[in-house]
């Protein structure tokens, strides 16, 4: 009987242990797939907002970082209008001020960080307006308008 219970006794251990290796390696491989650690310091936090809906500023390199904020700036500062849809935005450029290339830069640099937003570029009337519209899954209009500093309604 001695050996019986001390053999329940490893056994149930083992399986504590082994559970608890298991929820260990689960949080590591979530951390390795971009989910912003719990502790990041404030120069690694690009955005964390509720749920899936976070930037993984670790998917770019430094020099990709550097140039992608360029960009985000330049965007932010020449956006001529901002139109509300169901489930995203529409930010509206002149061509003159930003190009079909830079747009599309941008747009690659952060489906790499944001993968779970939905891009789309028009270029609309002969030319002479070009439209980046952000969209996604239900809930993803709070992080859109964190992200690009927009005034909720």
């Amino acid at each position: 009987m001695k050996v019986e219970k001390k053999f329940a006794r490893t056994r149930n251990a083992i399986a504590a242990t082994a559970s608890l290796s298991l929820l260990t390696l689960a949080g590591n491989c979530a951390d390795a797939k971009g989910q912003a650690p719990a502790a990041a310091s404030n120069a690694e936090k690009h955005a964390v907002t509720q749920s899936k809906f976070y930037c993984n500023i670790k998917a770019l390199s430094p020099a990709e970082r550097a140039r992608h904020k360029q960009l985000t700036d330049k965007l932010m500062a020449l956006r001529r209008e901002t139109v509300e849809s169901g489930n995203g935005y529409e930010f509206q450029y002149s061509p003159k001020d930003i190009s079909l290339a830079e747009l599309a830069e941008w747009v690659v640099a952060e489906g790499k960080c944001c993968p779970f937003l939905d891009f789309h570029i028009d270029l609309e009337r002969e030319g002479a307006l070009l439209c980046l519209r952000l969209t996604g899954e239900e809930g993803i209009k709070p992080f859109i308008r964190a992200e690009f500093s927009l005034a909720a309604k």
